[in-house]
């Protein structure tokens, strides 16, 4: 008779400093008091319990910006997961610092992937072994090329940047680790959704890998996908809920007898209050409030990004206020720079920082008509437009108007101020930091071909400087969020005319 042990496996992801719970229809929602009463609680009522986060514990609040991540690593030490593995905006202060925060950090950080390019020294401990009633749980770290794109300016620092070698990796450690007898494994990934089934698909039977829990295209699931006989969930974004397996494990065949999932609302209907942690958020807020609760500016009316794959009314208001300030003749915005959904009608210097909490520096590059078409003929790919698709995508400046049929893949339109583009032309385009050092996974461009029309550079140390200043001087901006960027889809919608 094979010997079965009860394993409950609770994971969180992407939850970017969301430490506050917010009033939904009346009701506390989410916020990390809540999650840790819930965590607590659950570890008082059942007997083998791990808590893992799948990545991106930073980036998104005013504290977790205004301290670079100490102060979230100081509120995670107290929600105290069992285990973290790496996302790719714990790279965002740098890497230094993110070594740093790790000897701060009172848990684990797992990652197999990134490595010193002069020796293959791992920077992190790949994988580890949590033993938990005789038994022993393998988690291992995953994260692919997304963390090579916030790392290309560091030539020192490598990943391994398919999927099939992230799968080859997985073989090794687990390969290696079985001959102990490892009861159960699970990979802590943050690639994305689909990344996370196609990995799955390339991973033999033999490895063993039980679970994979991920992080990256903030997905929110019902009930776990299956591929491979391996079963994939993700919690969605924040900390308004969290996953929960509960596993019997077959401790003599080192699998799973039977399972079952549920994401699990993080509200006070199901979640007592921790009042410790409370203290140390309150601290933090009362040393950003006085700093970040000075108003900035009135606009009409409230502004919205709803989606990153479409044009935006905030995406057109930040798009020309840089455009404008650099004197350029376009400006390509990163869509998923702005981080919420709405702002204002009443901008605090929080709420702005909230919202676009990147301050990279901006480049002036000079493309063609026939490059600037290319580029944006790249961020309009297909895969783009899929569910849980996580590619770069542009807000683009006032100026530009384009039209784009997905079914054929061409241009419908493409002007500039009213004008056909030509081939020939040149363009002054802004782009940030962090898309100037990828021009190739973004626009399929390489930076020398555009120095032969005109050699770059820096006009400005700092975004958010510029946006700051330029809404601080002016009251009662509004934008339409339609009409620059059309899109004919396949499926027959049409996203950027007016409602």
């Amino acid at each position: 008779m094979s010997d079965l042990k009860k394993l409950t496996l609770l994971h969180s992801n992407d939850m970017h400093g969301d430490f506050m719970e917010e009033n939904v229809d009346e009701k506390l929602v989410g916020g990390v008091s809540l999650l840790s009463g819930y965590v607590s609680k659950v570890r008082q009522e059942e007997p083998n319990v791990i808590y893992a986060i799948a990545g991106d514990m930073f980036r998104g609040s005013i504290i977790d910006s205004e301290f670079k991540g100490i102060s979230t690593i100081q509120i995670m030490n107290m929600l105290g997961p069992d285990i973290v593995t790496l996302g790719n905006h714990e790279v965002d202060y740098g890497l230094a610092h993110l070594l740093f925060l790790e000897k701060c950090a009172e848990f684990p950080i797992v990652n197999a992937n990134l490595h010193i390019k002069t020796n293959h020294a791992r920077l992190f401990q790949p994988c580890k072994v949590i033993e938990i009633d005789g038994m022993k749980i393998l988690f291992i770290g995953i994260l692919t090329e997304v963390a090579l794109m916030q790392c290309k300016t560091d030539t020192l620092i490598g990943t391994f940047v398919t999927l099939e070698d992230a799968a080859e990796e997985v073989g090794k450690i687990c390969n290696t680790y079985n001959a102990i007898d490892i009861d159960f494994t699970v990979l802590l990934t943050h690639i994305g959704f689909e990344e996370d089934k196609k990995l799955a698909e390339l991973l033999d039977p033999a490895w063993g890998v039980d679970v994979i829990i991920g992080g990256h295209s903030h997905t929110f699931l019902t009930e776990p996908a299956e591929v491979n006989g391996i079963p994939i969930v993700q919690a969605g974004t924040g900390t308004d809920q969290i996953g929960r397996f509960d596993i019997l494990i077959d401790t003599d065949k080192n699998c799973i007898h039977s399972y079952s999932w549920k994401p699990v609302p993080i509200d006070a209907a199901h979640c007592p209050r921790d009042p410790g942690i409370e203290e140390v958020i309150k601290s933090y807020k009362t040393r950003t409030d006085e700093k970040y609760g000075r108003i900035i500016t009135k606009f009409v009316r409230q502004l919205t990004h709803p989606s990153r794959y479409r044009e935006t009314e905030l995406g057109d208001l930040f798009s020309d206020l840089l455009r404008d300030a650099l004197g350029l003749d376009i400006f390509l915005l990163g869509s998923g720079s702005i981080r919420t959904e709405q702002l204002g009608p009443i901008v605090t210097k929080g709420d702005l920082t909230e919202c676009f909490p990147y301050d990279d520096s901006v480049h002036m590059v000079y493309m063609t008509g026939a490059q600037l078409k290319h580029a944006l003929l790249r961020m309009l790919r297909d895969e783009s437009f899929k569910e849980g698709a996580h590619t770069e995508f542009y807000q683009i400046s006032k100026g530009l108007e384009i039209e784009y049929d997905q079914a054929s893949h061409s241009y419908l339109k493409f002007d500039f101020e009213g004008a056909p583009v030509g081939d020939e032309q040149v363009f002054t385009v802004g782009l940030q930091h962090f898309h100037f050092i990828n021009l190739a996974d973004s626009f399929d461009l390489q930076i020398e071909d555009l120095r032969k029309n005109r050699k770059d550079r820096i006009v400005s140390t700092s975004c958010t400087q510029i946006i700051e200043e330029a809404l601080s001087v002016g009251q009662h901006q509004d934008a339409k969020g339609y009409g620059r960027l059309i899109l004919h889809l396949a499926d027959g919608t049409v996203r950027g005319l007016p409602n």
